[in-house]
């Protein structure tokens, strides 16, 4: 039987023979709660509620209260009152990648928004929410990936598997770092999750930033900000389903998510709609219980299978990069890459904190040799960073100390090596000849 053949009878399999409906009995801000057919829902069940002039609002089961349940629509309430149908919908969907997917743009349902046509369907279902795999049943993270960054490749080298958080305010390159990774990096195909996205810089992004080499290899999920808050969350969910499912056929996946913070603003206004207590900052405890269970997707899979290389920016507040969402997910992913407006200012893009970040998977995965050549410029920065103040008032005398002449004298090299184009790309060998070359030290060694 041909492959579409079947598919179509697993389709008309699946409608139901009989619908199912209750009624609104009342809406309060983004809750629409519903009775008559509470014993027939489930928390992350899916309701059709009907509007006065026939639209139907796709909502989700986020909870239940006093007998009636309690859903979040996944679009704006114009026209839904008491008393309006809400039809069962069944359950948590599924979607159907394939290849084909590559170079499109889908939305938080798995709905192609780029204008090119629908989506092929492929032979296999992946659950949009999914728990993360066994740990006990997990491969450890593979070789080296190269990134393309040389500041990254050499002095946070990441691996296969690995899921590292890009930490920075507003306007500090997030964006520009994402399209450098998606374009450059070694990983088979790249997953891009824009959550919250500002609905003028979707478009930049993926013709300027990502290009059309960088699209050719992606599948970008979009959320814009001025969607609900179902579908921003949602859309966090689907770009973890669509590289599991990549992941879960052998291939190794990048997956880059723009951003965390805003996904979990997502879920303190459902959290807060639903009448959870806020804590710190106004987060629910919710957000809390989410963050790991979103971000453990990532990572190696079960041995023979394929991994998801997870890297998650996070928009610190105020550049406080102690605020609770920043600090919650610096202790759940695998490093951290730390983005500072300072270093931005002066001119020095991608603008990373080497000493305030760090790669878990160093110097575990590096020879000897590139251990002590990434060590010994660390130490350089590391003495020009502490007596940078003195420098530049010109208060340090040549000689008082020979490890901060040697930093003074290198540090311009250095800045040179970790300034690089958006149109720019340097592979892991190259990274660590040139970082050489700066001490005059023969490579490879």
């Amino acid at each position: 039987m041909p492959a579409d053949i079947a598919q179509l009878i697993r389709d008309i399999d699946a409608i139901p023979g009989h619908s199912r409906f209750g009624r609104v009995t009342a809406v309060s801000g983004l809750m629409v709660e519903v009775g008559g057919i509470e014993k027939e829902l489930s928390v992350g069940g899916r309701c059709l509620v009907e509007t006065r002039d026939g639209r139907h609002i796709p909502c989700e089961v986020v909870g239940f209260r006093q007998g009636r349940a309690l859903l979040m629509p996944f679009g704006a309430l114009d026209g839904v009152g008491l008393g309006c149908r809400a039809l069962v919908a069944g359950d948590q969907p599924s979607i159907f990648p394939t290849d084909a997917w590559l170079g499109r743009v889908v939305n938080a349902l798995g709905e192609p928004v780029d204008g090119k046509g629908p989506l092929p369907k492929g032979p296999r279902a992946t659950p949009i929410r999914n728990n993360p795999p066994n740990a006990h049943a997990r491969a450890r993270v593979g070789e080296k990936l190269d990134l393309g960054i040389r500041a990254i490749n050499a002095f946070l080298t990441c691996c296969l598997g690995q899921r590292m958080g890009i930490f920075a305010g507003s306007g500090v390159g997030k964006s520009s770092v994402m399209s450098m990774l998606a374009r450059f990096s070694g990983a088979e195909i790249a997953v891009i999750g824009l959550i919250g996205e500002r609905g003028r810089e979707l478009q930049e992004f993926i013709t300027e930033d990502l290009g059309e080499e960088g699209l050719a290899r992606s599948i970008v999920v979009c959320a814009t900000s001025d969607e609900a808050p179902l579908m921003r969350r949602q859309a966090a969910y689907m770009t973890l389903a669509v590289a599991e499912h990549f992941r879960d056929e052998g291939r190794n996946v990048l997956c880059m998510m723009d951003s965390v913070t805003r996904f979990a603003m997502a879920q303190r206004e459902i959290g807060l709609s639903a009448g959870e207590p806020p804590t710190t900052k106004g987060y629910p405890p919710t957000v809390f219980a989410e963050l790991p269970r979103l971000l453990e997707r990532a990572g190696p899979g079960l041995v023979g299978s394929g991994s998801i290389t997870g890297l998650f920016t996070v928009l610190v507040e105020g550049d406080d990069h102690n605020e609770p969402i920043a600090d919650a997910v610096r202790g759940i992913l695998d490093g951290h890459i730390v983005l500072e407006r300072q270093i931005g200012e002066r001119g020095r893009y991608p603008a990373i904190n080497i000493l305030r970040s760090v790669s878990r998977t160093m110097p575990g995965c590096n020879s000897r040799n590139e251990n002590e050549l990434v060590g010994h410029a660390r130490r350089l920065l590391s003495s020009y960073d502490n007596m940078a103040e003195m420098i530049r008032l010109g208060a340090y005398r040549k000689g008082s100390d020979p490890q901060v002449d040697e930093a003074i004298h290198y540090q311009p090299a250095l800045e040179a090596f970790l300034k690089q184009g958006k149109r720019e790309s340097t592979d892991l060998a190259t990274s660590y000849a040139l970082l050489a070359e700066i001490f005059g030290v023969q490579w490879p060694q």
